[in-house]
C-alpha cells in the first residue's frame, strides 16, 4: 500500500519547475472543485503525492503549496454553489416536472438539517465533493452556512492530506503514521463510491 500510494503522482510531479508544480497542483484541484467535468481527478492522490513532492525538494515551499491549495479548494466550491444557484436553479424552475419538482424539495429538506456537514464530509469522498457545492446552490442553502462549512472543509482537506504527505517524506518517524491516514482516506473514499454506485443499481 505505501509505496502503490507514494507513486500515485510525484513522478509526474517532481520533473516540474516549482512554479509549474504549484499551478499544475492548484490547477486540478480548482477543476475538480469549480467544474463539473473534473469530478474523475484523484484530488486526495494528487495533494499526498504533491506533498511528498515538496518534502524531497528544498525549492518547494510547504506553506505555498499548503496555502494555495485552501485557497482553491475554498474558490472552487464557492463557484459551484453559484453555478447550482444562478444557473441550476432556473434551469429546473424553467423546465419542471413533478419529478424535478419532488427531488428539488426533497434537497432543500436535506440541506436545511444536514447541508453544513454534509459539504465537509464530502470534500473526503471523490465524484461526490465535485457534484455537492452546486447541488447546495440549487437547494438554496444558507449561504453563509455553506461559506463556514466550506471554509472548514476546504482547510481540513485541502491542508491536511498535503501537510500529511509533506511529513510522510520528511519525518520517518511518522512517515507510517502519515501513509495510513492517507491510506484510510483514500481507501474510504473508494468504499463510499462503491457503496453509492452499488445502492442505486439495486
Amino acid at each position: 500500500m505505501n509505496s502503490v500510494l507514494a507513486a500515485s503522482f510525484d513522478s509526474q510531479l517532481s520533473p516540474l519547475t516549482p512554479f509549474l508544480l504549484y499551478v499544475v497542483v492548484w490547477g486540478l484541484v480548482f477543476v475538480e472543485t469549480a467544474l463539473l467535468i473534473g469530478f474523475f481527478l484523484p484530488g486526495d492522490s494528487i495533494l499526498f503525492s504533491a506533498g511528498l513532492v515538496a518534502a524531497a525538494r528544498e525549492d518547494v515551499n510547504i506553506v505555498i503549496l499548503a496555502t494555495g491549495v485552501f485557497l482553491v479548494a475554498f474558490v472552487g466550491d464557492q463557484i459551484a454553489f453559484v453555478i447550482g444557484r444562478h444557473f441550476g436553479r432556473p434551469y429546473l424552475e424553467k423546465n419542471q416536472t413533478p419529478r424535478r419538482a419532488k427531488l428539488v424539495a426533497k434537497s432543500e429538506r436535506f440541506y436545511e438539517r444536514y447541508g453544513f456537514w454534509a459539504v465537509i464530509i464530502a470534500r473526503y469522498l471523490p465524484w461526490v465533493r465535485t457534484f455537492v457545492p452546486v447541488i447546495a446552490g440549487v437547494g438554496k442553502m444558507h449561504y453563509y452556512r455553506f461559506l463556514i462549512a466550506n471554509l472548514i472543509g476546504a482547510l481540513s482537506w485541502g491542508v491536511l492530506i498535503t501537510v500529511a504527505g509533506f511529513y510522510a517524506g520528511s519525518i520517518p518517524a511518522v512517515k507510517n503514521i502519515s501513509y495510513a491516514l492517507a491510506a484510510l482516506f483514500i481507501g474510504l473514499s473508494i468504499i463510499s463510491t462503491v457503496r453509492s454506485g452499488t445502492k442505486k443499481g439495486e
